[in-house]
């Protein structure tokens, strides 16, 4: 089985604009580049406001509680950020497939990007590769890629945390 590496990108973009939502249109433009998009236009608060009220529904897709709901909601953010797929080379990045218009403003490229990806990764992984630290004061949002699709934290400072705390409750109980 071959595994489709442009699923985990674009997903481990919108885990980190979800769990600290950028602050100016130059920290979004810092952290797109970072993740390794190209920019090829102006990045102004049009896009990180765009940007700001797209977490949310990306965000619902990863608190979908059935694989079912979880499609629905991800399609209905593939229809509203994507296109038809057509091969382009831009950038001197050489030749590739778009799933979006060109001319776009960077959180519109980011939407389209990031439904894609997701769907790609979901598709490819598996339906529950997304999900919600089980840390409870963390909450986080993380795409699982792990091998074994077995991951319960979003870190692995917040799974040591509670393991550190459930060996201390174990202690405390008596128990070995």
């Amino acid at each position: 089985m071959q595994q489709n590496p442009y699923g985990e990108d674009p997903v481990r973009l919108i885990v980190g604009l979800a769990a600290q939502p950028p602050r100016t249109p130059q920290e979004f433009e810092e952290r797109c580049v970072t993740a390794g998009m190209a920019i090829d236009r102006p990045v102004g608060d049009e896009d990180l406001a765009e940007i700001r009220e797209f977490i949310p529904r990306w965000l619902a897709v990863v608190d979908a509680g059935t694989p079912e709901r979880r499609a629905t909601l991800l399609n209905e953010l593939l229809s509203a950020s994507s296109t038809h797929p057509r091969l382009t080379d831009h950038a001197d990045g050489g030749w590739h497939i778009h799933y979006r218009a060109d001319g776009l403003g960077l959180a519109s490229v980011v939407r389209a990007v990031v439904s894609v990806g997701t769907a790609l990764h979901l598709t490819g992984r598996g339906m529950d590769r997304l999900g919600r630290c089980a840390l409870t004061e963390c909450g986080l949002a993380f795409g699982d890629f792990t091998r074994g699709g077995r991951q319960r934290y979003c870190s692995p400072a917040c799974a040591n945390r509670d393991a550190v705390r459930r060996f201390r409750a174990r202690r405390a109980a008596g128990s070995p």
